[in-house]
């Protein structure tokens, strides 16, 4: 007990004795920490930053990934049969975590604005995201939400793109001709349009457009629709048509699925549309009355078209009308009002039907999801008008339509063109790799879930 209590005493004695010690040591040293430490870095504010805007964007960047998975998952896979409806939701799946892979490595740095105004190509400066960090800023918001918000425009784009060659192509084939298509066609597009290149005309103009001049596209029409549209049209030429086309019935194995599909597109579309103004203001709010007005007229003019022309107002029909006003609108969403909201979902709705139908018959392609009809075609049809409507570009006392239609018509054609040329060349590099782009006959009747996945859709 005596050697418990002298070796307790000790130890307290210990104790007490550095505590007195350095105690007062402590107390400098935290003075001359404090002396001598940096300045607190500026606020979010004082950055430059707005909650407001921060937050809507964050909700904008979630609605678009919303619109790919599950919602354009859920409305190709309804429209497709029941023995290949998880080769479709899978293909959106894994192009979602490709894109954004591809993203981060090398397709945010090429796409972005460059000092030296590059038309078709931005610059390596921000491979794998280089100089984004907690502080970097766009704007009124942080990169790194611009970043993701561009990022889920680069992811459905290629997955729209899905919707054409359906039911007949290999899975590996899909990987490899969408990861050329996003760096030698999405990439170069989005830099024309909205990374300070060819489409913009910059400050001293170039051999498309004059100094000044530059092309509409405020959320995509050109850059995801048209280039993934022509896309579309491309590869499913190139596939030829399914087994048993224009024979067989090919029927949507669960309308349904394609109805909640397209309604998840529909609200997720306002990400798209509304968030592509990048801030919380009075022309995103524009941007989101427009998106449901030309929405809301196209669908229901491709009812009536249908119920016309067909004899029948179809659940599909209604959901594919209301696909074409959101595909039609978003080039125009923050350039157009209210009437010509009403006008393009019109314009939209009749065209793109006809295209769809008449048209798809006449030439003979099989474009299993109207994937040209709707979106390659709508998107022009969106573009054009755009040249038509808008409403305060550059100034409505010194607007020309004229002028501004032959531009938007000349960012069509380039786009149409550069789309056409890279989707051909990627089919026949992923042909060449994969043994051929398109499954066997007996994998095609059989299947592609259980052939490609090896899972079924649907048990019984």
């Amino acid at each position: 007990m005596t050697i418990k209590r002298t070796l307790l005493g000790t130890l307290t004695g210990v104790l007490f004795i550095m505590a007195v010690t350095l105690l007062p040591v402590e107390s400098l040293n935290a003075q001359d920490a404090a002396d001598t430490a940096p300045a607190d870095p500026p606020s979010f504010a004082e950055r430059g930053g707005d909650t407001g805007d921060t937050a809507w964007m964050i909700v904008a960047t979630a609605l678009v990934l919303f619109m790919t998975i599950p919602g354009l998952s859920l409305f190709y896979g309804g429209l497709v049969r029941g023995r290949n409806i998880l080769s479709i939701l899978v293909q959106c799946f894994a192009i979602t975590c490709l894109m954004s892979i591809l993203w981060v490595a090398y397709g945010y740095s090429l796409s972005a604005e460059v000092d030296n105004n590059g038309n078709y190509f931005g610059g390596f400066d921000q491979l794998f995201l280089k100089g984004i960090g907690v502080e970097a800023m766009h704007g009124t918001i942080p990169d790194s939400v611009w970043v993701t918000f561009q990022m889920t425009f680069a992811i459905i784009t290629p997955a729209l793109i899905v919707g054409a060659f359906a039911e007949r192509i290999k899975f590996s084939s899909v990987l490899i001709f969408c990861t050329i298509w996003f760096t030698f066609s999405y990439i170069p597009v989005w830099h024309m349009a909205w990374g300070g290149g060819l489409f913009s005309g910059g400050d001293n103009g170039n051999w498309l457009m004059s100094q000044g001049q530059g092309a509409i596209d405020f959320a995509g029409g050109t850059v995801v629709h048209i280039n993934a549209g022509i896309a579309g049209l491309v590869t499913c030429i190139l596939l030829g048509k399914r087994r048993g086309y224009g024979s067989s019935s090919m029927s949507p194995h669960s309308v349904p699925l394609t109805l909640v599909g397209a309604s998840m597109l529909w609200v997720g579309w306002f990400g798209f549309n509304a968030g592509s103004e990048v801030a919380a203001d009075g022309v995103a709010g524009m941007a989101l009355l427009i998106t449901q007005v030309a929405t809301a007229t196209a669908a229901f003019t491709w009812m009536v078209v249908e119920w016309i022309v067909a004899k029948k107002p179809t659940a599909v029909g209604i959901a594919t009308g209301a696909v074409a006003g959101l595909v039609a609108i978003t080039p125009a969403s923050g350039s157009v009002g209210p009437v010509g909201a009403l006008v393009i979902g019109l314009a939209s709705a009749v065209v793109c039907y006809f295209c769809a139908t008449t048209l798809k018959k006449c030439l003979g392609y099989d474009d299993s999801l109207d994937v040209f009809g709707v979106h390659g075609i709508g998107g022009i049809v969106g573009a054009l008008l755009t040249g038509c409507l808008v409403i305060g570009t550059g100034g409505t006392e010194s607007f020309e339509i004229g002028v501004q239609l032959w531009v938007q018509l000349k960012s069509i054609i380039v786009t149409i063109v550069w789309s056409a040329v890279v989707s051909l060349a990627a089919f026949y590099i992923a042909s060449a790799l994969t043994g051929g782009c398109r499954v066997s006959e007996d994998e095609e009747v059989q299947g592609l879930d259980l052939n490609s996945h090896g899972e079924s859709g649907y048990n019984s």
